[in-house]
């Protein structure tokens, strides 16, 4: 007789027993160790849209120039499985990078923010559904490191700056790169405000890395956002994978 364990695949713990079957007559496990956020599991899904290595494959493909369609296509699942699949992270999507933040000692935060207090600034233009609605991400990263701090949807609006401006103030920046957008003149102090576009290469250049990942955010292209959700969940989830470090 030979004995073969059967691990859990979410915790990847041996403990675990027979739990009945489905419906459809699959062998379903339950996982006995404590420590395990799910319980339940099976071996062979049926269905591919249930299986964690495609749900996580989806996530890879959405973030790497794929869309809703060539995902399902590939994987193969529904386009509903993939829509359903990114909407679900959308819960545990953060605007600021508070890795960083939680990075720097309390003693240390003043010292660190004068040797590298200063960031840049700048809005990406882009659409959904149509080019008449248009969805900016505005968002701000450090002058020296390259490092997002955080960043926030809407339109082209003073409102939508004072709401990243009110993100940025636990870094406490001493000076401010952007453009000349009337937006930062208005609200930014000019003893620490220096508009030019000498100063923002590196906040353009990651325009163009979204640009190239993202395939709904290519200029000339059909491929675009139908939903403002589906839009904002596909770049906040770029942002905090390969930004803020973040395992989403």
């Amino acid at each position: 007789m030979t004995f073969i364990a059967v691990q859990c695949p979410h915790c990847h713990s041996e403990q675990s027993v027979k739990r009945g079957k489905t419906g459809c007559g699959t062998q379903r496990y339950l996982c006995q160790n404590t420590g395990c956020a799910k319980g339940r599991f099976l071996l062979d899904y049926r269905n591919q849209g249930c299986v964690p290595e495609v749900k996580q494959s989806l996530i890879d493909m959405s973030l790497n120039a794929s869309g809703i369609r060539d995902t399902a296509r590939v994987l193969p699942i529904s386009t509903d499985t993939v829509l359903s699949e990114l909407k679900k992270k959308e819960a545990t999507l953060e605007s600021v990078n508070k890795a960083l933040l939680r990075t720097l000692h309390p003693d240390d935060i003043r010292v660190d923010i004068e040797r590298a207090g200063e960031a840049e600034m700048d809005e990406m233009w882009s659409f959904v559904g149509k080019k008449k609605d248009q969805r900016w991400l505005w968002h701000a990263i450090d002058h020296h490191t390259g490092a997002v701090l955080a960043y926030v949807f809407g339109r082209r609006k003073d409102e939508v700056f004072l709401q990243l401006k009110g993100l940025l103030e636990p870094f406490g920046l001493t000076r401010f790169y952007t453009d000349h957008w009337g937006a930062y003149i208005r609200h930014l102090d000019p003893e620490v405000h220096s508009p030019g576009k000498r100063n923002t290469q590196k906040i353009e250049r990651k325009h163009l890395t979204l640009r190239t990942r993202i395939k709904r955010l290519v200029r000339k292209t059909i491929c675009f956002s139908k939903t403002t959700q589906m839009h904002d969940i596909v770049i906040g989830l770029f942002v905090n994978r390969y930004a803020f470090g973040r395992a989403v």
